[in-house]
């Protein structure tokens, strides 16, 4: 992908495969739902070139990446991959880049462990107590996130897997909707899918958010924390205007939670998938906000 290697690393107790180009300070990204590590593409290029080191793993569960042996995905253990990867990839600290799910566990680390996140990037997941509110309780993002709801049913491993997983391409097509997703990308991630117990693993991320039963009552003190806490690191935030899954109305309020520095960048005319819809747009606004000191 894009001349980036593949390397193998264990971080809090899973075995990972991720893609690294480029030399200097590390650079994670990393993948949401329905997802994986080729949604970053177009960065790893651009972001190599401006002297990082890039690593894009598979998230937990996503194979080639071990499936987490508990069954646990909840967000504060998402976290404590982040930090375990800036272990294991020998570096004091990085610039975190989340999407989705991504950008969950990327607060989760700046939460967890400030001092080991340079900057933050995060992208299509708004944080903070009124996107939290907003996501629970307004009836128009309770239509847009039906699909979680709908996970915690036992048919829901049926369903989406259905007609070689045309239910993620719906999403997509939904989240999206004025991009023109190419088949080679949509291919990719069917591949991704089909590889046994990924399903089952990126369902478990939702009903692991619903179900406390399915967390690990070590880390409720850090689950607690997450929306609630202010993160002290700088932040840029990027977000489609015409997202289907997270309504740009959720962003508003972001910059109480932020006291080191929020920077929102809305693209215009794009929806969930931002930095593969507009990766020039999203690239030039995340380069800039690294340069800066």
């Amino acid at each position: 992908m894009q001349d980036a290697k593949r390397i193998q690393l264990k971080a809090n107790g899973i075995d990972f495969v991720a893609y690294e180009r480029g030399t200097g300070p590390l650079l994670l990204c990393l993948h949401g739902f329905p997802d994986h590590p080729r949604s970053f593409r177009h960065q790893i290029a651009p972001l190599a070139a401006a002297g990082y080191r890039v690593v894009v793993p598979y998230m937990r569960g996503y194979a080639p990446t071990q499936a987490a042996p508990d069954g646990n995905y909840q967000t504060a253990v998402l976290a404590r991959d982040v930090i375990g990867l800036i272990d294991a990839l020998g570096a004091a600290k990085a610039v975190v880049f989340g999407h989705d799910w991504g950008a969950l566990a990327a607060y989760g680390a700046a939460l967890l462990a400030p001092q080991r996140v340079e900057k933050l990037v995060t992208a299509a997941v708004a944080y903070g107590i009124e996107f939290i509110t907003r996501f629970m309780l307004d009836y128009r993002q309770l239509k847009r996130s039906w699909y979680i709801y709908f996970f915690q049913s036992p048919q829901a491993d049926a369903a989406v897997a259905a007609d070689d997983f045309e239910f993620l391409r719906n999403l997509w097509c939904d989240w999206s909707p004025g991009w023109r997703i190419p088949d080679a990308e949509m291919e990719a991630l069917r591949e991704t899918f089909r590889q046994p117990g990924v399903l089952e693993a990126a369902l478990a991320y939702y009903r692991c958010m619903l179900d406390p039963t399915k967390q690990d009552p070590a880390l409720a003190a850090e689950q607690a924390a997450q929306h609630l806490m202010p993160i002290q690191v700088p932040t840029l935030y990027i977000h489609g205007r015409i997202d289907g899954c997270l309504g740009a109305d959720l962003v508003a309020g972001m910059e109480s939670m932020f006291p080191a520095g929020l920077r929102v960048k809305m693209i215009e005319e794009t929806g969930h998938f931002v930095h593969q819809e507009k990766p020039e747009e999203v690239n030039a606004a995340i380069l800039d906000f690294l340069k800066q000191p």
